[in-house]
């Protein structure tokens, strides 16, 4: 069966920039401090020109409102609100939805300064075509996962649940949380990107590098003909190791240089 490639956005890149740095799975949340504290401390003081955040930035995102008013100002939400907007004066912030934070809206993006990306986009950057996405939308043999994907996307259900009392939706949100650790748990293997569909994501973009999250597999993959993929790490600095990474791409007189920075020690 052929493979539908969404429509790709286009983005090129600002003429000043020389470094961008790719981050992903984050999964920012109260319980862990950690992590807050490393994406504070990376935010605030990366060299890169410009950090792309492809998704999941948060564990759970259940509305704007979470984040914004008086009432949530001492949220977790609103503190990182705060990093970001102290962030975005510094460097660009770009954002694209994860399958965690797909109901972060525009409201919050301009209170912090952050632009949105579709989900995918084709960057234009040091003489190349990057193409970007988040990743979830490749893992076809999850089929449970593309079911709710379609259904959680769908407007009608998105205005709905906004439509519930804030009390609610987070209630909500973690009774699904808990809910996906159980199937995490219970599953021997999880599903990965399907390459077939990768490679014809690249070239519907005419590009020849994939850069995605969402799996947890940080690697680099040859998908033959000169097509190749980039997958992110996920942020997890509570465990023994902690760990926290960015891809990093540097233009330069040759071909951009692509390295893995390590935002995390003991």
């Amino acid at each position: 069966m052929p493979t539908t490639v969404p429509p790709l956005a286009r983005l090129v890149a600002a003429a000043s920039w020389r470094t961008i740095d790719f981050i992903s799975d984050l999964h920012l949340h109260a319980a862990d401090e950690a992590t807050f504290l490393a994406c504070q401390q990376y935010l605030l003081h990366t060299r890169a020109d410009a950090v792309f955040i492809l998704g999941d930035l948060f564990e759970a995102w259940v509305g704007d409102d979470a984040a914004l008013g008086t009432s949530v100002q001492d949220s977790f939400e609103a503190r990182c609100a705060e990093v970001l907007r102290c962030a975005a004066q510094r460097t660009t912030l770009l954002f694209m939805h994860g399958n965690r934070d797909f109901l972060m809206g525009r409201n919050f993006l301009q209170h912090c300064g952050m632009q949105f990306l579709p989900d995918p986009t084709v960057l234009e950057f040091a003489a190349q075509r990057w193409l970007l996405t988040h990743g979830d939308a490749l893992c076809l043999a999850d089929i449970d996962y593309m079911q709710f994907r379609q259904q959680v996307r769908a407007t009608d259900w998105q205005q709905e649940f906004l439509a519930r009392p804030l009390a609610e939706r987070q209630t909500i949100a973690r009774s699904l949380r808990l809910q996906s650790q159980r199937v995490q748990r219970a599953a021997e293997t999880y599903a990965d990107v399907d390459a077939d569909a990768a490679r014809a994501w690249l070239d519907t973009a005419q590009a020849s590098v994939m850069i995605h999250g969402h799996t947890h597999r940080p690697a680099w993959h040859d998908l033959g003909q000169g097509r190749q993929r980039w997958v992110l790490s996920d942020w997890d600095c509570s465990l023994p190791t902690p760990r926290a990474q960015a891809l990093r791409v540097q233009s330069g007189d040759g071909p951009a240089l692509v390295q893995r920075i390590a935002l995390a020690s003991n």
